[in-house]
């Protein structure tokens, strides 16, 4: 709960959660917290129990807000929501190269399939649907325990998980998303010695930038405001 709070303070310039929070959530609105199932490597529940906490905080009721991921397009709350928060752990992916925000949309499509093409660089125009368009409030990478390296659907090894112990927050997905994305290459470069590829390289990312303009891609244009212990940061 701290490190949530006092991320979306800095990132809102606020002194107290309290006054943080009003400022992405209404009272009013319905709101949907897209979390990430996969059994391997899913959100943690305490960080979804941290959101969910904040959200009723402000004044949501609990009948208007659900955790959801795979279930987001027969979920009431989901299809009536005028608030989304985007939750999900940092790791890479066979068919986007990374699994960050911008991925994490793509069950709110009936055909995930179809946004698989090119690295998955289709998938900035989920984000221009109606369901999600315009309602996304907060995106954050869980880097608890990112996954730095795998080859093939579904990979999964603990040599390749690490304790990093972050949380990378932002109001802006592309932008957050190439953070991720940059620390799981420096985490490759630490330790293989160089950026060993992964099956395709992250370029949904830049091309929900220049195709969808979804947010920036450019590393140098990021401000990116860094919190806590110092070591071992690695960006």
């Amino acid at each position: 709960q701290f490190m949530l709070d006092e991320a979306v303070r800095s990132l809102l310039g606020t002194k107290e959660s309290a006054e943080a929070w009003p400022k992405l959530i209404k009272s009013s609105d319905i709101v949907g917290i897209k979390t990430n199932s996969w059994y391997r490597l899913p959100t943690p529940k305490e960080l979804e129990a941290a959101i969910k906490r904040r959200v009723l905080d402000v004044g949501v009721a609990e009948k208007n807000m659900d955790i959801d991921d795979g279930g987001v397009l027969r979920n009431p709350v989901f299809l009536k929501a005028t608030a989304l928060i985007n939750v999900r752990p940092l790791r890479t992916h066979h068919w986007s190269g990374v699994g960050t925000c911008l991925k994490n949309y793509i069950m709110f499509v009936p055909n995930p399939s179809a946004y698989h093409d090119e690295g998955c660089s289709p998938l900035g125009k989920i984000w221009t649907y109606p369901i999600v368009k315009g309602k996304t409030r907060l995106n954050i990478l869980s880097a608890l325990t990112p996954q730095f390296y795998g080859r093939g659907a579904n990979f999964f090894d603990r040599r390749y998980v690490w304790l990093y112990k972050g949380l990378i927050v932002g109001t802006d997905p592309v932008a957050v998303d190439a953070i991720g994305a940059h620390l799981l290459q420096a985490k490759r470069i630490a330790f293989f010695g160089e950026d060993r590829a992964l099956d395709v390289p992250p370029i949904h990312i830049m091309v929900a930038d220049k195709t969808y303009h979804l947010g920036v891609s450019d590393l140098s244009r990021i401000q990116l405001i860094k919190l806590g212990w110092a070591d071992e940061l690695l960006i």
